[in-house]
């Protein structure tokens, strides 16, 4: 599994939220099932990667974008 993506404080707060109802449950007993939440989790920080892909993507493309416009603008001179 790759590293974790650094996560915004909505992600954090629904992880923690998470996070502490399957220590509820693991103090209930440890035969309680805690896939349901182990799902969301895991949803959270797979939607978590690719925010951060798609704004690397966008970083590119404005970059990109501003590399041509500096030549347009160099080639008019």
């Amino acid at each position: 599994m790759g590293k974790d993506p650094k996560f915004t404080a909505k992600e954090t707060a629904k992880i923690g939220w998470y996070m502490a109802r399957m220590a509820k449950r693991g103090i209930a007993s440890e035969t309680v099932y805690q896939g349901d939440l182990e799902r969301k989790v895991e949803r959270i920080i797979d939607g978590a990667r690719e925010r951060e892909a798609q704004q690397a993507a966008d970083k590119a493309a404005a970059e990109k974008a501003a590399r041509k416009a500096a030549a347009k603008a160099k080639n008019r001179k």
